[in-house]
């Protein structure tokens, strides 16, 4: 079984940070990695901070954290864009 890529939105609440959502990026680690490294947000977190991604590979069925990026409402807002975009691409025009 292939190893699987996703990238986990939570958010902070009362409870701690809780998921929100995930990205399914696939199976290709090589465009999970590139996807990674052009979101905004930092590497360190704040205490103000709200939003996290989380970036899972999923190894027979268990998620490893490979890294972490904290962001404000409007790096999510250009985030979700860009993975959505690469993800498009990848899978209408480079698969």
């Amino acid at each position: 079984m292939d190893n699987e890529f996703r990238i986990r939105i939570t958010i902070r609440t009362i409870n701690g940070f809780e998921p929100l959502c995930d990205f399914y990026i696939g199976n290709n680690k090589s465009l999970a990695l590139a996807i990674i490294d052009q979101l905004e947000g930092s590497d360190e977190v704040k205490e103000h901070d709200i939003l996290q991604l989380d970036f899972l590979e999923i190894v027979q069925g268990l998620p490893l954290n490979m890294k972490i990026k904290y962001c404000t409402l409007s790096q999510l807002t250009r985030n979700c864009g860009l993975i959505t975009k690469e993800v498009f691409k990848y899978r209408n025009l480079i698969e």
